[in-house]
């Protein structure tokens, strides 16, 4: 492992990502595109929320269940999957947060993100 992930690997994407803004909600860090919120953080920052598909959350819980997990049941509602931070190498953290912020912006804003970083979040 190279190195685990804490809440600055990812807190810079804000500012390179189109659309996104910071929030502080009851002491947690979260980052909206307009009222959705596709990434949020514990208060002690050892825990990342983030957008997933439903449909794929089961699987990727289960493939790496030292890494992520199911939100409380009262959010299953949501299309949402928690991290331990501190089991992800920041590389990882930063593309989950790239995908998650693709969930909730039109295609043409992700593409042309793409289109700026062919080689991803890095």
């Amino acid at each position: 492992m190279l190195g685990m992930a804490v809440i600055d690997d990812v807190r810079a994407l804000g500012a390179e990502l189109e659309r996104p803004y910071p929030v502080y909600v009851r002491g947690r860090l979260k980052f909206r595109v307009g009222q959705i919120v596709y990434v949020a953080f514990s208060r002690d920052e050892s825990v990342m929320g983030f957008a997933f598909p439903k449909e794929e959350r089961a699987a990727l819980v289960r493939g790496e269940p030292h890494k992520f997990s199911l939100p409380a049941a009262s959010d299953l509602r949501f299309s949402w999957v928690h991290a331990d931070l501190a089991a992800l190498e920041p590389t990882e953290a930063r593309e989950l947060v790239v995908d998650a912020w693709r969930m909730v912006v039109p295609k043409k804003v992700s593409r042309a993100y793409d289109v700026g970083h062919p080689a991803g979040p890095g």
